[in-house]
């Protein structure tokens, strides 16, 4: 019995594909993204059979403006928006807020250009660069590519690197709060952070088994939910606490410093932890590429970016300005896990809880991409070794 075997990659000709090979955007659930079409035959009694098997990977593909607007807050809402009082009070009165306007103009713009980069060469009616890297590619040339790649997967890295201490620190801080109820605010509470980075990593792999990020639409969602609660209670806890003073503490020119090499650094930390709360860009082509084509998904992507951007820059300049306010120059480096407030001490307790589920999601965001990308690497590998066979 003579048998010939191949395995190909589906190119997407097929009428129910569009052209990158994903199923089309129609806005209706599709039920899966084909990947690789194995094909045997024998022949078995001077008769040839011909089996074909097609692999999938599932995927709804009917990306919507809301759904856009949650994976967009679940990037760039993380708990740093809770150490922006600690940056406003750095620049003082007028930069602090000005700062935070300027960073969200520009992460527009940004995100305007780039939303048109989805298609070429044209915008509408081009080929679809599903990735960063690709339209990188298709613009700039392959060798510009391992550059941007190499960059892109470093702030992946970092990112969940960052996450995972964040995460860490909230479920600390959790714990210290408890202790600080029970025991008096001078007490010595000291807990580690190794069993809860282990802990999240645990999560993190129950978590990696989504298929994709198009099937990340529930979890973007609660974390969305999770930024908003915990922004509000930020936002709250530094609104009660001015009342409570009778007055709004600060200056225009921020927190004093003994020198000017002093101020400068402080203020450029500042500036640096206020641009690095804004911008999603490595991450919006992915994000663009759930989005069903009807209306065309720049189109779409603009507009969550414009809605988004506006609720982002409302509870950043609500907790920077508002945190600034209630602390003036003895503003904590983050409201929650810095130990600003102790009580209501259950309220601190359910805003971190808050903020570890938003990272749950959040470190997806960041990670899926990646992982994405080297799914592709691993099935082009298959494909090829089956060729050579």
């Amino acid at each position: 019995m003579a048998v010939e075997h191949s395995l190909e990659l589906d190119n997407g000709s097929s009428s129910s594909c569009d052209d990158d090979g994903h199923p089309r955007r129609t806005g209706n659930t599709f039920p899966g993204l084909l990947i690789c079409r194995l094909k045997i035959s024998y022949v078995l009694l001077q008769i040839r059979y011909d089996v074909q098997f097609y692999c999938y990977m599932w995927a709804t593909l009917s990306g919507t403006l809301w759904s856009c607007i949650a994976h967009i807050i679940t990037a760039v809402i993380g708990s740093g928006v809770l150490s922006l009082a600690w940056s406003t009070a750095q620049l003082g009165w007028i930069a602090g807020p000005v700062s935070l306007l300027c960073f969200a103009i520009f992460t527009y713009v940004s995100a305007f250009l780039l939303a048109d980069c989805y298609r070429s060469p044209d915008s509408i009616t081009g080929t679809r660069n599903c990735s960063y890297i690709d339209a990188v590619r298709v613009n700039l040339g392959k060798t510009r590519s391992w550059f941007c790649g190499l960059l892109q997967n470093l702030s992946f890295y970092l990112t969940g690197v960052a996450y995972v201490i964040t995460t860490s620190t909230c479920m600390r801080a959790i714990q210290k709060s408890n202790c600080y109820h029970r025991e008096g605010h001078e007490a010595p509470c000291a807990y580690g952070y190794t069993f809860y980075m282990l802990l999240f990593g645990a999560v993190q792999i129950v978590m990696s088994q989504i298929p994709n990020f198009h099937d990340m639409e529930w979890l973007s969602v609660i974390a969305a939910i999770m930024s908003f609660t915990y922004s509000f209670i930020g936002f709250g806890l530094g609104f009660a606490k001015v009342i409570e003073n009778g007055e709004i503490k600060g200056s225009i020119s921020g927190i004093p410093t003994a020198n000017t090499a002093d101020k400068l650094w402080l203020a450029f930390q500042a500036l640096g932890d206020i641009a690095f709360a804004y911008p999603y860009t490595i991450i919006l082509l992915e994000i663009q590429d759930t989005l069903k084509s009807s209306p065309p998904e720049n189109k779409t992507m603009k507009k969550a970016s414009m809605i988004s951007i506006f609720i982002i820059t409302f509870f950043y300049l609500c907790c920077g300005c508002f945190g600034y306010a209630a602390f003036g120059n003895l503003t904590p480096g983050n409201l929650l896990t810095g130990f600003g407030f102790y009580e209501p001490y259950w309220l601190i307790d359910f805003a971190n809880a808050c903020i570890v589920l938003h990272l749950v999601g959040g470190y997806q965001i960041y990670s899926q991409p990646g992982i994405w990308s080297r799914g592709k690497m691993v099935n082009q590998e298959i494909s090829n070794q089956w060729i050579r066979e």
